[in-house]
């Protein structure tokens, strides 16, 4: 991460804040910046392992140091307060040319740069950054994960650190997690942007290639990680395999149709992640493809026939669910059994039936649609299509399909109209986009189990910022009950009991059919309330700003990542504020965290209990059965039964966290061996 501050000129903010002189030194021109992919030997890995703990060990000095930066900029505050506006901008111009004169970013020149954005905001937003703002924003510039408790002002944070390496010549993204945060922050920002001279855009969904184009020319663009790799992956696609810099330059000089002219991005500068966990950790289980129509493959007389046959196998005789690796595995005697089957439909007649690898392709596709997907939680039916389910954000995903036929599958089993096959243009993961970043950043509430992923994959050390209040949040201890049905039971009498006070009350789930389930037990209870999920995503942001007020209930799916604020009614603060109730454990136990934090922000009272039961989903990764289980919490009494169920889910909790981390690791050797293979062609995406 040692590029250059300055961009060209073409790059650089509007107006009069490009300085002049022999100071100003420009780095070479490229006509698409970013960072090639290191390869790295496994000499070089050991090293870095051993840097990153040297680097875990001085977190704590880089923290006091970024304090140090925060403390200066505020003890500029009366001096920059007392300028006029003119003075004012004549200072944002001079620290402009300060910035892009070096190579890298000085401490006196990062805390004056934050003294004179925490001002401007002040003027125009009424929002004064606070102390610990700064610290997380001067991390972000630093090249870390700023990890700051839910409710600590993440979205005004990210101002300072973009604001300042927009003003240095960087061309930044900031990434947020959904298309609401990107438009509804870069709103909010504008007018604090546009006082420093910069300009903002946004990337919405149905974009075309122009409009795109024209937000990416901005000094800062908000936009979702999704939307901006895929139009990556759009730009290597439009470029091809010979696409020099050279070349490139040459081609837009004198070709009618150049291809720069079609690209999206004009290249990876400074990124700054929101959510960064649920981004660079989470949603890293899953390449990311460009696919084209490719007509259907199969019809549906096929499909049938493959549905037909799943259901005559039986488990685990012919096939294994490995509910925990979300795959279908078939046994030796279960591909005999299919063979058998496939030729006693139709000897010889399909040539889908013919192959073993095919037809052994559609069964076990067809198996996945039967156990593994389900409605309401990895999909929901709307206007007659299916439609993905984000597992990390609860919400929908209407322009986006499974692979390799499986979207068909889950189509025809529900009884939709099959949509097209498509075949893939482009390929790439999340760990291989973001390394592509010469600058990285991120902010989370919590990196609990993965800090040292953060480091080994993106070279991202993490530092913990303190929070501006203490926090009052209450933790009450979890309850384990044997059963689905007990702990609804339970569920709702607690709920009832809180409601009966005025308290306002957040469920969370981990899917819309539990939302469902959840819903069902407080209408039959006479309880109000309201569903947040991706049934109806529309309406989050006014239901979850009404959560807080009197005697409100809200029952939310996934709630990490939401990013709204929820503020407390007259009178909450008085009656302990939000209570914050979990029903089934998450995958990570930073996720629960993260449900844990939407209370008792901002130094406010709150209270986070879990209540669970031994049907919770995790179990299917358990160490023991749910039934010997229930067995021994009752031979071991309420008290130590309590314990060990806590611990049994505890303990397949950090099952899952295991596993979903080797699959990342698999899936990123897995890159990097593509990578390999193919770099006689030019590019492995």
């Amino acid at each position: 991460m040692s590029d250059p501050l300055a961009l060209p000129s073409a790059l650089a903010p509007a107006g009069d804040l490009a300085p002049t002189g022999t100071g100003f030194r420009l780095p070479p021109v490229r006509a698409y910046s970013e960072r090639k992919p290191l390869k790295a030997s496994r000499l070089d890995q050991a090293a870095a392992k051993v840097v990153g703990r040297v680097r875990v060990g001085f977190a704590g000095w880089a923290a006091r140091r970024y304090a140090r930066i925060a403390r200066n900029a505020l003890a500029q505050s009366e001096e920059i307060a007392a300028l006029s506006e003119a003075a004012l901008n004549l200072r944002i111009q001079a620290i402009t040319a300060a910035l892009r004169a070096r190579k890298n970013f000085r401490d006196t020149d990062i805390a004056e740069a934050f003294a004179l954005i925490r001002e401007m905001s002040g003027r125009v937003k009424g929002q004064r950054h606070y102390g610990v703002q700064m610290m997380g924003a001067a991390a972000l510039l630093d090249g870390r994960i700023a990890q700051m408790a839910t409710g600590e002002g993440k979205t005004l944070t990210a101002t300072l650190a973009a604001g300042a390496a927009a003003l240095a010549g960087l061309s930044v993204h900031v990434v947020t997690v959904n298309d609401y945060l990107a438009e509804r922050d870069a709103e909010e920002m504008r007018p604090l942007y546009a006082a420093l001279g910069l300009t903002v855009g946004v990337i919405k969904e149905k974009q075309e290639q122009p409009e795109r184009a024209q937000a990416y020319a901005c000094h800062i663009t908000y936009c979702t990680n999704k939307d901006l790799a895929f139009d990556y992956l759009r730009d290597r696609v439009a470029l091809g395999q010979r696409a020099s810099d050279v070349r490139l330059k040459l081609e837009n000089m004198h070709a009618r149709a150049s291809r720069l002219a079609q690209l999206r991005l004009r290249g990876l500068h400074f990124a700054i992640v929101d959510e960064a966990d649920s981004v660079l950790i989470d949603e890293a289980r899953t390449p990311l493809i460009i696919s084209s129509p490719a007509g259907s493959q199969f019809g549906t007389e096929v499909l049938a026939r493959a549905m037909e046959i799943a259901g005559a196998l039986s488990s685990p005789e012919d096939y294994r669910i490995e509910a925990a690796e979300h795959r279908i595995v078939l046994t030796d005697p279960g591909r005999e059994r299919i063979a058998e089957l496939a030729e006693s439909e139709a000897p010889g007649q399909d040539s889908a039936w013919r192959g073993r690898v095919t037809r052994e392709g559609l069964v076990r596709q067809a198996l996945s649609a039967l156990h593994l997907f389900h409605r309401d939680e990895h999909y929901i039916l709307r206007d007659g299509k299916v439609v993905i389910v984000d597992a990390n954000t609860g919400r929908v995903m209407p322009d986006r399909s499974w692979s390799d036929g499986l979207h068909q599958m889950v189509e025809h089993k529900e009884g939709c109209d099959l949509s097209g096959a498509r075949s893939t243009l482009a390929r790439m993961t999340y760990q291989r986009f973001f390394r592509r970043y010469p600058r990285l950043s991120g902010m989370t509430g919590t990196t609990r189990g993965v800090a040292a992923e953060f480091w080994t994959v993106y070279r991202l050390p993490v530092v913990r910022i303190p929070t501006h209040r203490p926090v009052q949040r209450r933790h009450l201890p979890d309850e384990v009950l044997p059963d689905e049905a007990a702990k609804w039971r339970r569920v709702t009498a607690r709920i009832a009991e809180l409601h009966g006070r005025g308290c306002p009350v957040l469920v969370g789930t981990r899917s819309v059919g539990a939302s469902a389930r959840a819903s069902a037990y407080l209408t039959e209870a006479g309880l109000p309330h309201t569903v947040l999920s991706a049934a109806q995503d529309g309406q989050e942001a006014a239901i979850v700003g009404q959560a807080g007020q009197h005697g409100r209930i809200t029952v939310a799916t996934n709630m990490a990542g939401r990013g709204t604020d929820i503020k407390l009614g007259p009178g909450i603060a008085e009656r302990g504020g939000l209570h914050v109730i979990m029903v089934e454990r998450q995958d990570a136990r930073r996720i629960d965290d993260q449900l844990a934090g939407r209370s008792g922000r901002q130094g406010e009272p709150g209270c986070f209990q879990a209540i669970l039961s031994l049907d919770d989903p995790l179990m299917e990764s358990g160490l023991i059965g749910r039934g010997l289980a229930r067995r021994i919490m009752v031979l071991l009494g309420p008290k130590h039964g309590q314990a060990f169920g806590r611990r049994l889910l505890r303990h397949a909790q950090r099952r899952t966290e295991h596993l979903h981390g080797r699959m990342r690791a698999d899936l990123l050797h897995s890159d990097q061996m593509q990578d390999r293979i193919l770099a006689f062609a030019g590019h492995a995406e």
